[in-house]
C-alpha cells in the first residue's frame, strides 16, 4: 500500500506528464501560434480533507481545440457544435497576422483582410474545428502509466473526472 507522500508524488508526476505532452502537442500540431493557450495549462495537486485532487487548467477555448467543434456540413465527434451563427470574423484577425496569410484574387491583387476574415470565420462555420485531442492523448496516456494501487485506492473514474473537468471549466 502506498503512503500519502507516495501517493501525492504520483499524482504530481501524472499532472506534469500531461500538461508537459500537451503543450509539446500544441508545438506539434500548430496549433501554439499566440502561445496564450500554452502558457494556460497549468496543474495542482490539492489535498483536502482525505482526499487527493488533480487540478489541470486551461483556457477556456482549449476544450473546443481538444474536443473539435462540429461544422454546418462537417461533423465530428463531439459535444460542441456550430447551429447557427458563425464565428466572429474580427476575433481571426490577429490570427492572420501571426499566420501570414495574405493570398490574392484571380488579378493578383492582395485579398482585404476583412474579406479573407469573413471566408475563413464561414469556412470554420461550414466545415468545424477538426478535433486535436492534444490534452486527452496525454491524459489517457497517463492513466495507463498510473500505479494501480493510486487507481483503485481513490476509484479513479476517468469519464467521471474529464466530465467534472470539462463542467468546471465551463462554469467559469
Amino acid at each position: 500500500m502506498m503512503t500519502g507522500q507516495q501517493i501525492r508524488k504520483e499524482l504530481e508526476k501524472f499532472q506534469k506528464y500531461v500538461i508537459s505532452q500537451a503543450r509539446a502537442n500544441l508545438t506539434r500540431l500548430k496549433k501554439n501560434s499566440s502561445k496564450n493557450l500554452y502558457d494556460s495549462l497549468k496543474g495542482e495537486v490539492t489535498y483536502k480533507r482525505g482526499d487527493y485532487t488533480v487540478n489541470i487548467e486551461m483556457d477556456t477555448y482549449g476544450l473546443f481545440v481538444d474536443k473539435g467543434v462540429s461544422g454546418k456540413d462537417k461533423k465530428y465527434n463531439t459535444p460542441y457544435s456550430y447551429k447557427s451563427k458563425m464565428p466572429p470574423p474580427s476575433a481571426l484577425d490577429q490570427w492572420i497576422v501571426r499566420k501570414g496569410i495574405a493570398p490574392r484574387d484571380a488579378k493578383g491583387r492582395f485579398i482585404t483582410r476583412k474579406s479573407l476574415q469573413f471566408l475563413i470565420a464561414r469556412g470554420i462555420y461550414k466545415n468545424g474545428i477538426a478535433p486535436s485531442l492534444f490534452l486527452t492523448k496525454p491524459f489517457e496516456a497517463a492513466m495507463r502509466r498510473l500505479p494501480q494501487d493510486v487507481v483503485t485506492a481513490y476509484g479513479i473514474d476517468i469519464e467521471a473526472w474529464m466530465s467534472a473537468t470539462v463542467e468546471k471549466i465551463n462554469r467559469k
